[in-house]
C-alpha cells in the first residue's frame, strides 16, 4: 500500500534543519503502519517504543530528560548500540507519556543529530488537558484515510491514478466509465487502510462493512476509555447525529438535531474532544469572501464532516446494489456522500484552507470556499450531471474569482474563469488552483 506522505517522509529525513516530527490524524489511519514502512524502507535500523501501557519507557522519559541517560535507556531496550545517523526513533501513542513530548525540545536543541518521528491518535485531547508542549520544537505531518488516488494504487489502477495526475483529460475521458465504477467503490468501502487492504485482496463489499463495523466500535469504546465520564453521552449523541446532519437539504450543523432544545454550551465539549481525536472536520461559514478568509469565519456556523466516506456510508446503513443502480450513489442522501467525499479529498491537498460561504438572506450557498493564500476560489459540488448552479453564477457576478470551479459527474470543461472538473479527478484541484493563481499574479505584474 503506497501512501503520498512517504515522499514527505524522506524529505523530512534529508533536510538540515530537521526537527523531530509529529504524525497527526485519526486512529487507524495507518500512523504506526508508515512510521514502520519508512524506517524499513530508509534506515538500518529502528527502535519502536509504544507508550500504551509501556510503564518501562515511561518511567525513563519521567526520571529526567538529560539526552544522553535516555538514549542509554532506549539502546537497552532496543538490545543494540543506536547509531544516529542511520538509526529512527519511533515514538507511537506518544500522548500516554507528557514527558516524553517535552523531551522533543531537548532532542531539537541538544541532539539534533537523532532522527525521532511520533504519532498519538489521541494527541489533541491531551495538549487539552495541559500536557506541555514543544512549541517551535517539531515539525508536523497530518495522515488522513487514503485518497482516492491512493485507494486506486491500492486496488492495482496504478496507471489510473498517474493518467489523473497529468491532466491529460482527452484520454482521461476515454476511461470515464472505469472511474466513475472505482470512485462508487470508494464511497462504499472509503479510505481507512485495513478495510482498504481486504478489499483490494477479495472484492468483499460484505468483509469491508464489517471492518468498518469494528473501527466505528473502537471509537466508540475510546469514548467511553479516554473522555471525561460526564461528556461521553454527549460524544456519542453529537457522533450518531452526524449522518442526519449531513443529510439536511442544508448541511449546517444544528445542534437541535442532536436533541430537541440542545444548546450549543451543552455540547461544546464534545465537539472538542472529536475534533482533536481527528474523527470529525469543522468546515466554517464565512461573511465574505475575502482574504485571508479566517478573518471573516462565523465561529457559529460550519459543517461537520467525518473522517472518512467509507464510515459515513457504513453509519447510514448505505445498501450494496445501490452500487449497482446508475449513478443513484451520488445523490444518495441528497448529496451527503459526495460532499463527504470531496471534503476527505480536499483535506490531503496542502496549502489549501476550506470554508464555506452563504448570502446575509441565505439564498444563495457555495458548498465550499478555498483560501490557497493568494485567492478565494469558490467551488461548487454537484452529485449529478446537471450543471446547473445558481449560487456559483451569483457568486461569481458579484465578486468575479480569478477560477470558479464546479465538480460533478460531467466531463471535464474549461470556460472563460470556470472550470467543470469530474468528481473523480478532484484531487487534482491544487494543480488548478496553483496555476489559475500564478497567471493572476502574472497578469497583475503586467
Amino acid at each position: 500500500m503506497e501512501r503520498i506522505q512517504m515522499a514527505e517522509l524522506y524529505r523530512w529525513k534529508d533536510r538540515e534543519s530537521r526537527k523531530p516530527l509529529i504524525i497527526r490524524g485519526a486512529r487507524q489511519v495507518g500512523k504506526t503502519w508508515l512510521m514502520k514502512a519508512f524506517a524499513a524502507e530508509a534506515y538500518e535500523n529502528a527502535v519502536y517504543v509504544n507508550f500504551d501501557n509501556n510503564h518501562r519507557m515511561k518511567e525513563l522519559f519521567s526520571a529526567d530528560l538529560n539526552i544522553n541517560r535516555i538514549i542509554m535507556g532506549l539502546e537497552l531496550y532496543a538490545g543494540h548500540k543506536i547509531d544516529p545517523t542511520n538509526t529512527l526513533l519511533i515514538f507511537d501513542e506518544v500522548q500516554e507519556s507528557p514527558q516524553t513530548l517535552t523531551s522533543l525540545k531537548y532532542f531539537c536543541e541538544q541532539a539534533p543529530e537523532y532522527h525521532v518521528i511520533c504519532a498519538g491518535s489521541l494527541l489533541g485531547v491531551a495538549l487539552h488537558q495541559g500536557t506541555s508542549f514543544p512549541v517551535g520544537k517539531v515539525e508536523f505531518l497530518d495522515l488522513y484515510p487514503l485518497s482516492f488516488s491512493e485507494f486506486l494504487r491500492a486496488m492495482g489502477k496504478e496507471q489510473f491514478s498517474e493518467l489523473l495526475a497529468t491532466g491529460d483529460f482527452q484520454l482521461i475521458t476515454t476511461f470515464k466509465q472505469d472511474y466513475i465504477d472505482l470512485l462508487k467503490q470508494y464511497y462504499y468501502v472509503g479510505g481507512m487502510p485495513e478495510v482498504v487492504l481486504h478489499f483490494s485482496e477479495n472484492k468483499d463489499f460484505n468483509e469491508a462493512r464489517r471492518i468498518q463495523e469494528q473501527i466505528l466500535d473502537s471509537y466508540e469504546q475510546d469514548f467511553s476509555k479516554h473522555a471525561p465520564h460526564d461528556v461521553v453521552p454527549r460524544i456519542r449523541m453529537l457522533w450518531n447525529s452526524i449522518p442526519a446532519q449531513l443529510t439536511k437539504e442544508n448541511k449546517k450543523f444544528i445542534y437541535g438535531v442532536i436533541k430537541d432544545g440542545a444548546r450549543a454550551k451543552n455540547y461544546e465539549m464534545a465537539l472538542l474532544w472529536l475534533a482533536d481525536c481527528g474523527l470529525v472536520h469543522k468546515v466554517h461559514r464565512v461573511t465574505a469572501p475575502l482574504l485571508p478568509l479566517k478573518a471573516y469565519e462565523d465561529l457559529k456556523a460550519f459543517k461537520l464532516f467525518l473522517v472518512d466516506v467509507g464510515l459515513l456510508s457504513c453509519m447510514t446503513r448505505l445498501r450494496q446494489d445501490i452500487l449497482l443502480d446508475g449513478n443513484d450513489l451520488f445523490r444518495e442522501f441528497k448529496g451527503a456522500l459526495t460532499e463527504q467525499y470531496v471534503l476527505q479529498q480536499l483535506k490531503t491537498i496542502k496549502k489549501i484552507k476550506t470554508y464555506y460561504w452563504t448570502n446575509d438572506r441565505n439564498s444563495a450557498e457555495i458548498d465550499f470556499l478555498l483560501d490557497s493564500d493568494n485567492d478565494v476560489i469558490p467551488l461548487e459540488v454537484k452529485a449529478e450531471i446537471n450543471l446547473q448552479a445558481k449560487s456559483l453564477k451569483v457568486f461569481r457576478d458579484k465578486y468575479n474569482p480569478v477560477i470558479a470551479i464546479r465538480s460533478s459527474m460531467a466531463d471535464y470543461k474549461e470556460e472563460a474563469g470556470l472550470l467543470n472538473l469530474p468528481l473523480y479527478a478532484i484531487g487534482t484541484l491544487g494543480v488548478f488552483i496553483s496555476t489559475a493563481s500564478g497567471n493572476a499574479l502574472q497578469k497583475n505584474k503586467n
